[in-house]
């Protein structure tokens, strides 16, 4: 694996309000590190899910897990707080870090 996405202080300060505890495996995840790695190495990479890094899990159970995490709103507290962090580096996601897939560059009907 590359190695980590985030560093120790960011994780600590952002593991308190994600979902699950390592006490209750089964009901949520005891991987929350991992899977946040994982979703930051999705988001900073521009690949599809289907090529998230098989240390990170199943691809098919991380992106439903991630979506579900957006519904409850937990991305967005993640954000916030690591905008914050000067070392954010792999945390700050535009235009420069992002690919588009070759199909999104045109509009409907337009040609290229």
């Amino acid at each position: 694996m590359e190695g980590r996405q985030i560093n120790d202080g960011q994780w600590q300060q952002i593991e308190g309000f994600l979902p699950g505890r390592p006490d209750s495996v089964g009901v949520t995840a005891r991987d929350n590190r991992l899977f946040v790695d994982g979703v930051l190495w999705v988001l900073r990479s521009g690949a599809e899910w289907k090529d998230l890094p098989e240390e990170y899990g199943k691809w098919k159970s991380a992106h439903k897990r991630y979506t579900r995490w957006a519904r409850a709103g937990i991305w967005k507290k993640v954000f916030q707080v690591l905008l914050d962090d000067p070392d954010n580096r792999y945390v700050m996601i535009d235009s420069t870090i992002v690919r588009t897939h070759q199909k999104a560059v045109c509009g409907k009907g337009r040609l290229g």
